[in-house]
């Protein structure tokens, strides 16, 4: 019995710490996955207990990971489809794990207190990048493109950056909204603005525009009006008021809002791995190939827009899954997807804790966002924040036994 309370306890509090681990080092986070994925299943076979997460979202999982084991057929490098298989289990003990352990709002309240620090951890060393010219965890240089200068933290770009922050920033104004009042109100209000600085100042156009969805997506469903009418004025002010380097950009590509959304480079990837799916269109090239894969599949009109690189990534989720398992992977991976969706929803409306509602509807948000962001980064497939979007659906589903909690 102790054994199994000291295994509760080091699962319970590696959940909390996992989200402000990220935003330290990989190389922590990593850690405290591994320690509770092995504490898990200790603890299940000690109780000689089996998993207990929804059947059918598991198997739509699984199915996810048996197409991927097709793509095998196909895959230039075994070794390097192997490691991508061990990447899906690690992320099925993601969100099984934190699915089953999380044991009450108040764990959930800890997680979001992680989540805060985490958040607002890295927005001030976003800042202090900008002002000093390094982050103050690791000491990176700030980057600059097209003249312009952004913020990356404690990451290594400022797009992986933009992801994390992204992810998180929809449950920290989720909660300001729509459940906080007074002192706290302001207080969780502030957080969240320190947090969009810290998004502004990557400059990543993939995350500015998935933290604005989110944020319009809960303004919506709390029926907020003047939040929405906020959000309207800024998306028609803002081509007025963008710093002078991007205004100079977009007239340089004539105001086209494709390019300017996505680069010439990145529509040159799209049609490249567009080509990639068309030679294998049902189970792909091998899973965790693409890059291996990708300069046999570039074309010459492909190329006309920007030159790319041989090995690449393709800058779009759904892109380069389709390009590694095929068609029939994505296909399972949307599944999986409407699946997790349509579990948020019910927890929303069967919840008869408020906190649990509005955390339930603001992680809806959080993975939105992360899928948004997906269309212009190849952000599952970055282990870093990668493991974010497993942890978030995790937290999702861990909801549904809470559902009777007053």
């Amino acid at each position: 019995m102790r054994i199994s309370q000291v295994l509760d306890f080091i699962i319970y509090w590696s959940i909390v710490i996992t989200p402000f681990s990220v935003a330290i080092a990989p190389a922590i986070a990593n850690t405290f996955i591994g320690i509770f994925s092995g504490a898990f299943l200790i603890s299940k076979l000690l109780r000689k207990e089996g998993i207990r997460i929804n059947k059918t979202i598991l198997s739509s999982f699984i199915c996810l990971i048996l197409i991927s084991l097709l793509s095998f057929i196909n895959s230039v490098s075994y070794s390097s489809s192997i490691h991508g298989i061990v990447k899906l289990l690690k992320y099925l003990f993601i969100f099984v794990v934190c699915s089953e352990a999380v044991k009450d709002r108040k764990h959930v309240e800890r997680i979001v207190f992680s989540v805060c620090c985490g958040v607002s951890l890295l927005a001030v060393d976003a800042l202090w990048q900008f002002f000093f010219g390094h982050d103050f965890i690791h000491r990176v240089a700030l980057h600059y493109n097209i003249g312009l200068p952004r913020a990356s933290a404690a990451f290594p770009n400022p797009n992986l950056l933009g992801i994390y922050m992204s992810a998180f920033i929809p449950l920290m104004a989720g909660l300001s909204i729509l459940y906080f009042k007074g002192r706290n109100k302001v207080f969780m209000s502030f957080l969240s603005s320190l947090a969009l600085i810290g998004i502004f100042l990557t400059f990543s156009r993939g995350a500015g525009l998935a933290v604005y969805l989110a944020i319009l997506f809960l303004s919506i469903a709390g029926k907020k009006k003047l939040l929405i009418t906020a959000l309207v004025a800024i998306l028609l002010i803002f081509p007025f008021v963008m710093p002078k380097d991007i205004k100079k950009w977009a007239k340089e590509v004539n105001y086209n809002p494709i390019v300017f959304m996505l680069n010439q480079d990145r529509i040159s990837i799209y049609n490249n791995t567009i080509n990639m799916i068309r030679h294998h269109p049902f189970v792909g090239v091998g899973v965790n190939t693409f890059s291996r894969n990708y300069g046999k599949y570039k074309t010459e009109s492909a190329e006309k827009y920007a030159h790319t690189p041989d090995t690449i990534y393709s800058h779009n989720i759904y892109l380069q899954m389709a390009g590694e398992i095929g068609l029939l992977g994505l296909a399972a991976f949307i599944w999986f997807l409407f699946l997790i969706f349509k579990n948020a929803v019910n927890n929303y409306s069967m919840l008869k804790n408020e906190y649990l509602k509005v955390v339930s509807l603001s992680l809806l948000a959080c993975i939105l966002a992360f899928l948004v962001n997906g269309l212009t980064e190849t952000s599952l497939y970055n282990s870093r924040v990668a493991m974010v979007f497993w942890y978030l659906i995790g937290i999702s589903l861990s909801l549904n036994k809470l559902r009777a909690e007053p």
